[in-house]
């Protein structure tokens, strides 16, 4: 079924992309109470929130650069050919306003926000913010029962907490979605691992859970193929989340962001594992960790919104 023309983003020949409100994808602004929500299929959705982050921090920043990064991106995917506007309603349903200080009450924000989105159908494509973001977001879509992940990113965000009993930062998120019954651990696979160490509490949790960890090494070893053909055997066809984490990709590509780990993937294989996803059952996913304040240039951004589109264009084909 074709897309409504209401949901089409705007077209750089009628106005220059430099011109206009800067909205994800140049899509129609459809707020929670936009007389039209309830039609929207795919959600792109900014969480401009940091208080996880224990590190540079910056990712607050993350949503508003990638909307304006993201008007470069067009209508049709070079390589597939798929044409995501036309064959799924899309928008930008706006941010959620988070507390910058109170991690707890800013959960609770965006996990009502989400609540709103998944009983009305729609599946979220959220820029963040930090990976915090990601649990809240959890427990809206998982509600109707655990979810599978795929989680690209250089570490596992997996620790049992921070300075002093801390349970809440950018490194505890899945962890924490795992003890609250969010993710099924044995249809989650963490893909891109590396940098040194603190100790091996996160790997022990993961080992005793049944989390697949697939190290940097391993991932240049065996190629991108392979690697996600193990990951795609992993979810299954059940509902699985996509979250991934700018600083999977090396840092000489994607040095826009708060703790970047050297020796990953270049630009072109961050694109490229995003198109191992066909036959995954996509229920949401997240771009994660893009901190302006590290690249002025803007490059981390438009490589993010370009791995945002390339996981929306797999949602398209999957209809």
């Amino acid at each position: 079924m074709a897309s409504d023309p209401f949901f089409h983003p705007v077209s750089g020949f009628d106005l220059p992309r430099f011109a206009g409100v800067p909205t994800f994808m140049r899509l129609p602004h459809v707020a929670l109470d936009h007389a039209r929500f309830a039609e929207v299929q795919v959600g792109l959705i900014g969480v401009p929130w940091d208080s996880g982050t224990t590190n540079r921090p910056g990712p607050r920043h993350g949503p508003r650069q990638l909307r304006d990064a993201s008007t470069m991106i067009r209508a049709q995917h070079q390589a597939s050919g798929t044409r995501p506007f036309e064959a799924l309603n899309c928008a930008d349903l706006g941010d959620v306003g988070p507390n910058p200080a109170d991690i707890q009450d800013s959960m609770a924000r965006i996990t009502a926000f989400y609540d709103k989105v998944h009983a009305a159908g729609i599946r979220p494509l959220t820029a963040g913010g930090d990976h915090l973001s990601s649990l809240p977001i959890l427990r809206a879509l998982a509600k109707d029962g655990p979810l599978g992940m795929i989680h690209f990113d250089s570490h596992t965000d997996l620790f049992h907490s921070y300075f002093n009993g801390q349970m809440y930062t950018h490194g505890t998120p899945f962890r924490r979605a795992v003890e609250e019954g969010l993710l099924d651990p044995k249809r989650v696979v963490q893909i891109g691992i590396r940098g040194t160490m603190y100790d091996a509490e996160d790997r022990d949790f993961a080992r005793a859970e049944g989390i697949r960890i697939i190290e940097i090494e391993e991932f240049f070893d065996r190629g991108i193929p392979d690697v996600m053909a193990e990951a795609r055997e992993i979810v299954g066809s059940q509902p699985t989340y996509i979250s991934y984490d700018i600083d999977f990709v090396d840092p000489t590509f994607a040095p826009g962001t708060g703790t970047p780990e050297v020796g990953g993937p270049n630009s072109y294989q961050a694109l490229q594992v995003c198109r191992e996803l066909d036959g995954v059952n996509i229920a949401g996913a997240d771009m994660v960790e893009v901190s302006p304040p590290f690249d002025q240039s803007g490059n981390t951004a438009f490589l993010g919104v370009s791995i945002i589109f390339e996981i929306l264009c797999v949602m398209a084909r999957q209809g």
